[in-house]
């Protein structure tokens, strides 16, 4: 069975994000004066054979631990949905 994987890997809260900072001065320099506290991530997502749910989301996980996410810097979010 297919699976579609996505990783939403985000800065943690208690960190700065100089990226979402530029973003944020970036919007109300351009007249976005509402939008606050922008926070930048990055988003991975892949097709994935597996014979379950459970099996795709275990591999999503070790890769994020393994390689994907900084985990002393970054959050990640993991979603799997069945093709």
């Amino acid at each position: 069975m297919q699976f579609l994987v996505k990783i939403e890997i985000m800065p943690r809260k208690e960190l700065l994000d100089p990226q979402g900072k530029a973003v944020t001065n970036g919007l109300h320099n351009i007249g976005f004066k509402s939008i606050e506290d922008v926070r930048v991530g990055k988003c991975i997502s892949y097709i994935t054979s597996s014979d379950s749910e459970a099996n795709a989301h275990s591999e999503a996980e070790k890769a994020s631990k393994d390689l994907l996410a900084n985990l002393i810097m970054e959050s990640y979010h993991i979603s799997v949905t069945a093709l």
